[in-house]
């Protein structure tokens, strides 16, 4: 098994701190609040990428009837999972999480249990392997029914945005027609302070996160149906109550024809 080395900040666990989760260490902790020292509005960012995954999982289920997700780049447990969400709705979901972090997986096969009526599976895949992800996938999923993927604040890891693109492409070649893509991460042109703090956390060594313009996210969705109101700021895809002040991260969801 490989060791976790809890001496240098994690990427996963800062953000797990960000959210009010318990999978941190000091370290994270000091590097989380250094970060918020300069932008204090990244846990606002962290928080509603959760509750835009949120939303949009309950409308995959409750309006879609989506029951098959395939979560990659899951991070650590925290709050509101996307088999939570979804098997609250829908006992019978199956949900395939995706990551080739040994903390997150170590963490993930102790935490994300599933209801007796669905399956929650882990597999230990990068995401720069999209077919492999798929094969195994299988193992839980049935190929032949929609499917849900959903890529939360992990492409902008994808340096090159040629790449990431291939990567969603490739993702969905293999799931079939009806199936949904769900996708938000940080996004240039919104917030200037935040885009000025992340570019300098990617200058510290740490594994970069790289924000994107706004239409390069969208082209994430190229070919597909958008669900409305299309690719937004995530607090203002389908609020809850009144609607929220935009911030530098964008998302969407979208049916494949």
């Amino acid at each position: 098994m490989t060791e976790i080395d809890t001496s240098v900040p994690h990427s996963a666990r800062i953000w797990n701190y960000w959210l009010g989760g318990k999978d941190n260490y000091p370290v994270d902790e000091l590097a989380g609040d250094a970060y918020t020292a300069v932008f204090p509005g990244i846990v606002t960012i962290a928080r509603s990428s959760r509750a835009f995954l949120g939303r949009s999982i309950r409308y995959l289920v409750q309006e879609a009837g989506v029951r098959q997700f395939l979560d990659v780049g899951t991070g650590l447990p925290t709050v509101d999972n996307t088999h939570e969400v979804a098997q609250r709705l829908a006992p019978e979901s199956r949900i395939v999480y995706v990551d080739n972090d040994p903390l997150v997986l170590a963490h993930a096969r102790a935490l994300l249990t599933s209801t007796p009526e669905g399956a929650t599976a882990y597999e230990d895949i990068s995401l720069f392997e999209p077919e492999q992800i798929l094969r195994a996938a299988a193992k839980t999923l049935d190929p032949t029914r929609p499917t849900a993927l959903i890529l939360s604040g992990i492409l902008g890891h994808v340096a090159d945005y040629d790449a990431a693109r291939d990567i969603v492409r490739r993702l969905l070649a293999g799931l079939p027609s009806g199936s949904y893509l769900s996708v938000n991460d940080g996004s240039r042109g919104t917030d200037p302070d935040y885009e000025q703090a992340q570019d300098a956390y990617n200058e510290t060594g740490a594994v970069p996160y790289f924000l994107r313009p706004v239409d390069r996210i969208a082209a994430f969705f190229e070919g597909l149906e958008l669900v409305d109101p299309g690719v937004v700021s995530v607090p203002l895809w389908r609020p809850e109550g009144t609607a929220p002040d935009p911030i530098g991260q964008h998302g969407g969801l979208a049916r494949k024809p």
